[in-house]
């Protein structure tokens, strides 16, 4: 998080032009460069609450682009590029064709409903379903329809949200690590048990030959 915690304290220093440089960083995070969109829609909420409130719809402005258009960078990543990366054995594994086929099944038929729901999970959860999204060729003009108002209720309810409690910067950023850490260690424990699930029952189908 070092890298992430410059970043956000530049910003922070050249506060007249953040809404341009929350927006390119967004932007960013759509080619999967490991930068967290999460803080900086926090860092653009406090800005607009605090320090530059002449600003406030710029800077929304620039965090509901950002995801928006980061989300389409994300989605024709997948779709032109999946090809090449699905060469790749580990990518084989990840998304093998009848995987995609039940994913673009999927999505057709709940496919804002998976779009609302992987727009608030962090850790590259929402990235990931954007490329997989394009992978599985699924319409562009129907993804970026849902995503649109998918993405202006995330947007919308974090910035707002933060902007009504956009006091402290650091009490915040600290409560978001502590949010993103739990997030990550429930979906550890979750990895754990599903794959000693898989094995438990694997050694039980060979017990039983």
């Amino acid at each position: 998080m070092g890298y992430m915690e410059s970043l956000l304290d530049w910003i922070t220093g050249h506060a007249g032009q953040s809404h341009w440089l929350i927006f390119f960083g967004i932007l960013l995070a759509g080619f999967n460069i490991p930068i967290s969109a999460d803080l900086l829609i926090i860092v653009g909420a406090v800005l607009a609450a605090t320090i530059v409130p002449e600003n406030v719809w710029f800077l929304f402005g620039s965090v509901f682009l950002g995801c928006l258009f980061s989300a389409h960078i994300a989605y024709w990543v997948g779709r032109l590029l999946g090809p090449q990366l699905l060469k790749w054995n580990i990518f084989a594994r990840l998304f093998p064709s009848e995987r995609l086929f039940r994913i673009q099944k999927f999505y057709e038929k709940h496919g804002l409903l998976t779009l609302l729901i992987g727009r608030f999970i962090p850790f590259g959860v929402r990235n990931a379903i954007f490329m997989t999204t394009g992978m599985s060729k699924v319409s562009f003009v129907k993804f970026a329809l849902r995503d649109l108002l998918a993405c202006l209720l995330w947007t919308s309810i974090c910035f707002t949200s933060f902007y009504a409690l956009g006091h402290s910067y650091e009490a915040i950023k600290q409560f978001m690590q502590s949010f993103h850490l739990l997030l990550f260690s429930a979906f550890g424990v979750t990895v754990i048990g599903f794959i000693w699930y898989k094995k438990r029952k694997r050694n039980t189908k060979k017990s039983s030959i």
